[in-house]
């Protein structure tokens, strides 16, 4: 069984912020987590300028939904 329980390390310990779902011994595998956010990509305008083409009609309503309308 795998299960993920929420906990903080301080000081050399581990404090579990929930009940773990085993009243038993058991191995665990422990998981840190970096909070240093990454810093996001910064995006390049017009990188897909002309690969895309849109219909001349596209902004004009549709058939389908005429009774909507």
């Amino acid at each position: 069984m795998l299960t993920a329980v929420k906990g903080i390390f301080e000081n050399g310990q581990i404090t579990l912020m929930e009940k773990p779902p085993v009243n038993k011994r058991m191995e665990v595998i422990v998981t840190f987590i970096d909070e240093t956010p990454k810093p996001a990509k910064k995006r390049k305008a017009g990188v897909v300028a002309g690969k895309f083409k849109m219909a001349d009609d596209f902004d004009e309503p549709l058939d389908d939904l005429k009774e909507y309308m």
